[in-house]
């Protein structure tokens, strides 16, 4: 599982896609959900905007992350 260091209160679940070029832009992120199952918390997420909190796991293309303060 790879650490995600954040900054800020949270992020964007699309801002982490891009960090991460599973996407190069942000406009990308829509059709990515639709195409792709992207997990945070176990749960599936199709929501580009969903925030992410420090703890918050997010599954996606075989990949894991956490998101850290």
């Amino acid at each position: 599982m790879k650490p995600i260091k954040i900054s800020t209160e949270y992020i964007e679940l699309q801002m982490l896609l891009k960090m991460e070029s599973i996407i190069s832009s942000g406009g990308q992120a829509k059709y990515f959900l639709a195409d792709n199952e992207v997990y945070v918390n176990g749960e599936l997420e199709q929501r580009r905007g969903r925030k992410l909190y420090p703890n918050d796991k997010v599954k996606v293309l075989d990949q894991e992350f956490i998101i850290e303060k």
